[in-house]
């Protein structure tokens, strides 16, 4: 009778362990429900229970979920994949991140010593008029600088600019140093007249074509990087869609709901689940790729003509030749002049100036000093070299996201979204979304919608790094205020070489509509050749010069008109 009793209470203990499982399993779900911040332990079940009303964890077996818990698992998943999403960009973003503003440094750097250099090489050489000049040259280097960040001036604009503002106080100074400070009205008219009489020969032409090059380039650059960042920002906070929410909190959570708070999913089945929910991000790939080689291209460009250093640390020595030439050919100048704008009048002066006189010849020009730190060519080349490790990217992410932090290797005990087993059965599907048309862990619709734009903005950035396309109005910023050619080329000023039919040395005759530095660029007119003028430009042409309607405000306006013709038409 003992024994028959005792078998009986060993056999309703081995009833009570199949039923209920290991009554320690839930204290351990509710360590680690506590520990990770899921939810308040009140969600969680006393014993394990019945999972009828769960969605996805549900099971043949007694659970330790709630229907609560459920929806906290699947919050947790979906927190958790965007915590390893940007984990694992976080190098790359930082690299491009320090890039950017280790470049505009070196700009900043730049610009100030191309200043300073300018300043000095004109006190050195022109001390009876430097003082004078260091407010137009500083202008000008703010304009440039700008331009560089992002602004949308006119590079041919700013330039005429200043050189019309030079050109009144080299001739006060060198041409015709009489005592008195010219009338404002002359000087005006000087300026109005620069154009057309050309005392600076080609320097606004070289200087513009030079600028707008190198400035193309530098600008470009910064715009690249600004859009990587935009793209991995993008890519951080993807939005999951149902399905891949379902499957992330199968594959996270669901094991725990059993008990099983150790293990992890299958390679094999990670794999599935994470190709599934990233594949639009594998649809970036080919267009990130395409990206690093682009820059790579475009680094390599930036020699010459269109190397920003090179061009902003010789600003300086064209401008010291520019007033050089006007100083050479003074006389022809001085009768130019006249004839434009009459004999020179002059407000009496206060006291004499012992700087005023005849106009010496220029002393020798100096070597200017390089400025401190990285060029910007080795600050390119350690960049790109640093990117280069991450242009496969986004077509291996899934991938590195499972071997790095999610599953275990096949072989080993994991979790196939069912239960644990020794290794994953089903097929494995490859990367992006047409290969998810199989996938039997996550059903993809179509791509994301938002990545589609980040994809877009890939392919113009691309396409503007190999110089197969010039920026136009309203992409991206504006790069350039000016009219372009197919081969993106500034289609402004041109030299003898371009066939333009310039006049020798002279400088190229440009009539470019006058606008202020914060006004929108418009486009210029750049009939160069089309006979001389022989009078002074008049207050009422230069007005009507810079309130013209250019063909940039025109079709600005007609896309601004253009809803509201759609609107009408549908009523």
């Amino acid at each position: 009778m003992d024994l028959r009793w005792t078998n009986s209470l060993c056999a309703l203990a081995c009833l009570l362990g199949s039923v209920l499982g290991n009554p320690n399993k839930c204290d351990e779900v509710r360590k680690v429900f506590q520990l990770r911040q899921i939810g308040p332990s009140q969600l969680l079940p006393l014993s394990p229970r019945q999972g009828s009303d769960l969605q996805v964890c549900s099971s043949k077996n007694l659970t330790c979920c709630t229907k609560k818990m459920e929806e906290r698992y699947q919050m947790a998943a979906r927190r958790d994949i965007q915590n390893l999403l940007q984990m694992s960009s976080s190098s790359l973003k930082f690299l491009i991140s320090r890039n950017v503003a280790a470049f505009q440094e070196i700009f900043e750097q730049l610009m100030k010593q191309a200043e300073n250099n300018s300043i000095s090489v004109l006190q050195e050489s022109y001390r009876n008029m430097a003082d004078h000049t260091m407010e137009p040259i500083r202008e000008l280097f703010t304009d440039i600088g700008l331009y560089l960040l992002g602004s949308e001036l006119s590079v041919e604009d700013m330039v005429q600019r200043f050189f019309d503002s030079l050109f009144p106080l080299v001739y006060d100074r060198l041409i015709s140093p009489d005592l008195g400070d010219l009338s404002p009205a002359y000087a005006e008219c000087l300026r109005g007249a620069r154009q057309d009489i050309r005392p600076f020969g080609q320097a606004p032409n070289i200087l513009t074509d030079q600028i707008w090059r190198s400035g193309m380039s530098g600008k470009l650059l910064l715009q690249a990087l600004h859009l990587g960042i935009e793209v991995i920002n993008t890519t951080d906070h993807l939005q999951l869609s149902r399905e891949c929410r379902r499957a992330l909190l199968k594959m996270h959570y669901c094991p725990h709901c059993q008990g099983l708070t150790e293990s992890k999913p299958c390679m094999g089945y990670c794999l599935n689940v994470m190709r599934g929910c990233l594949a639009s991000l594998a649809e970036i790939d080919t267009h990130w790729r395409e990206f690093v080689r682009s820059l790579e291209g475009l680094s390599t460009r930036m020699q010459g003509p269109q190397d920003l250093e090179q061009v902003l640390l010789g600003v300086h020595t064209l401008l010291h030749d520019a007033v050089g030439h006007v100083q050479r050919n003074g006389p022809r100048i001085s009768t130019q002049v006249h004839k434009l704008c009459g004999s020179p009048s002059r407000r009496p002066s206060q006291s004499v100036s012992i700087q005023r006189g005849a106009a010496k010849d220029p002393l020798p020009l100096k070597a200017a000093l390089r400025p401190a730190g990285d060029s910007l060519a080795q600050r390119r080349k350690d960049f790109l070299s640093g990117l280069r490790f991450y242009r496969t990217y986004y077509g291996g992410l899934a991938d590195q996201l499972c071997v790095n932090d999610l599953s275990r290797s096949d072989g080993t005990s994991c979790w196939n979204g069912t239960s644990v087993v020794q290794s994953y059965t089903l097929r494995v599907v490859g990367s992006g979304i047409k290969a998810q048309s199989s996938n039997p862990e996550v059903k993809v619709k179509e791509a994301d919608p938002v990545i589609n734009q980040i994809i877009d903005k890939l392919k113009h950035i691309n396409q503007l790094l190999q110089g197969k396309s010039i920026p136009k109005l309203g992409t991206l910023d504006q790069i350039e205020t000016g009219s372009g050619d197919s081969e993106g080329r500034y289609s402004g000023d041109c030299d003898d070489e371009d066939g333009c039919g310039g006049s020798g040395g002279g400088e190229v005759k440009s009539k470019v509509s006058r606008v202020s530095k914060t006004s929108p660029d418009v486009s210029s007119d750049h009939n160069h050749h089309h006979g001389h003028h022989h009078h002074s430009p008049s207050a009422k042409d230069l007005d009507r010069k810079s309130t013209s309607r250019s063909p940039a405000l025109k079709w600005a306006i007609w896309m601004l008109l253009l809803p509201c013709l759609h609107i009408l038409v549908a009523l």
